[in-house]
């Protein structure tokens, strides 16, 4: 700069100048970093605020106060009783157990009496009602006979099963094991509605010796039933917490359209269901979430559609992305597409619509990965492992990766669209724990999943509940079927 030569001092400010600028670049990528970071925090909370029941795996209890959309389509029917629905509605009996007769004692014209007339007709209503509940006490006497030839005395021997002075029978014990078990109420008020409606109140050790001697008789059928489960061509897993000895469990469930299978273990993998021992043996289809140790075994699988819908609903109204909702539509289109095929007796799709489904399904999936490419290599200094995915792309990676798996209600019309069936048999273990809290050992929890298990498939098979309980207590446990 004509022929200027910068002094010592010029060339030290233009130095700071340049460290300056460097230092601010540099705060500047941390702070674009940081924000990014914040930006995908407050979307992955936003995220976790706009989940529920129809867009994620979380029960209607833990919805917000708002109206949740359904992913159920309106069926076009009216409210109440559909034709040809069986109705409940009460019916004379043709043999009453009681008949009050009512006669007029005067004339209604005259006034005149009607003592010893002759009835011309008679109208018939009819109320059906309880009788009068008490407790039956019925004594056993054991006699001793001395012998007339010799002299000997020789008592009777009292039945098996009465050994107490007094002692509460098979029956009463039955419904306590019933409403503890079934019914889900804890001891104290199954003791205040055994004494509300019997006026007899057994005590809790009463109750749970009840609940332990109902066990100890379900030690075969509980095997029966396992076995039962492992022979079917297709059952349902899945698995939920529960608390014993105030520590968290697990209790999983192997289940079939008649069977039901509950156990539970210490762990939540692959360690548990070996020891329960359902899926070890299992060579048919299990239907599942997809939870990785389901898949160790060697059985074919099955993935919960139920659960994709709502994903797939997450992904398209948080997200905006389209191919969600084709892929919704596509996958309720084979639903429905099965279910007019199989009643008309088919057993599965034919060939060419299988392979249209297919394309169809390949194309929805190419669309969801071009929009959703895979995250960049690059990872922030000081971060290992895998770059955390978008729920856009752990979703398609799955619906790639296990297609099969997915469509498996397609091929095989035995195997449900959903794993709904699972988590229904597990719903009732949640409300127990929200009622009664914690099992209080772990000989407790075995009982019961054992009871449970006897029950839940005592009541798919049409059995009524309690009287299945009395059959326990009557050494001759329930089992019509137990087969899957």
């Amino acid at each position: 700069m004509d022929g200027h030569i910068a002094s010592r001092e010029e060339l030290q400010l233009v130095a700071a100048q340049q460290a300056t600028i460097r230092l601010l670049e540099e705060r500047i990528v941390a702070q674009e970093q940081v924000i990014a970071a914040l930006t995908a925090q407050v979307k992955e909370l936003e995220d976790q605020l706009a989940t529920d029941s129809h867009n994620s795996s979380k029960p209607p209890s833990g919805d917000h106060p708002k109206r949740t959309q359904s992913l159920r389509k309106p069926s076009g029917k009216r409210p109440g009783g559909q034709p040809g629905h069986p109705g409940s509605t009460l019916r004379l009996s043709e043999t009453p157990d009681r008949v009050i007769r009512h006669r007029p004692t005067r004339c209604a014209a005259c006034g005149a009496s009607l003592e010893g007339a002759q009835a011309q007709g008679c109208e018939h209503r009819q109320v059906v009602d309880l009788p009068l509940i008490q407790l039956e006490v019925v004594e056993h006497r054991a006699e001793t006979i001395v012998c007339a030839n010799c002299g000997a005395a020789t008592p009777a021997a009292f039945p098996p099963e009465v050994t107490q002075p007094v002692q509460y029978g098979p029956g009463i014990q039955a419904l306590g094991v019933y409403l503890r078990v079934y019914q889900l109420l804890p001891s104290e008020r199954t003791r205040e509605l055994l004494a509300d409606v019997f006026g007899g109140s057994p005590s809790e050790a009463t109750l749970q010796a009840a609940v332990e001697r109902c066990a100890a008789g379900l030690a075969d059928t509980e095997t029966a039933i396992r076995q039962g489960v492992q022979q079917a061509a297709v059952a349902h897993c899945d698995e939920t917490g529960i608390r014993v000895e105030g520590k968290r469990r697990w209790l999983h469930v192997a289940s079939t359209k008649w069977l039901t299978h509950y156990g539970w273990h210490p762990k939540r993998g692959k360690e548990a269901t070996d020891a329960i021992g359902v899926l070890p043996a299992f060579t048919g289809t299990a239907v599942h979430d997809g939870w990785s140790p389901y898949r160790q075994y060697a059985c074919s699988h099955a993935l919960c559609n139920a659960h994709h819908l709502r994903e797939l609903t997450f992904v398209e109204e948080r997200e905006g992305q389209k191919w969600a909702g084709q892929m919704k539509g596509l996958l309720v289109t084979i639903k429905e597409r099965v279910a007019q095929e199989q009643a008309a007796g088919a057993e599965r799709l034919d060939g060419a619509t299988q392979h249209e489904f297919e394309e169809r399904y390949g194309r929805v999936l190419d669309a969801g990965l071009d929009a959703n490419p895979p995250p960049a290599e690059a990872r922030p200094p000081g971060k290992r492992g895998r770059k955390k995915q978008s729920k856009a792309k752990n979703l398609l990676d799955r619906l790639s990766a296990h297609r099969r798996e997915v469509l498996a209600f397609m091929y095989d019309f035995r195997v449900p669209f959903d794993n709904n069936l699972a988590e229904r048999d597990l719903r009732m273990m949640k409300v127990q724990q929200k009622i009664a809290g914690c099992f209080r050992s772990t000989e407790g929890a075995t009982a019961f999943c054992r009871i449970r298990s006897y029950l839940s498939t005592a009541r798919k098979q049409g059995e009524r509940v309690l009287h299945a309980l009395d059959q326990v207590f009557a050494g001759a446990p329930f089992a019509s079927s137990l087969n899957g």
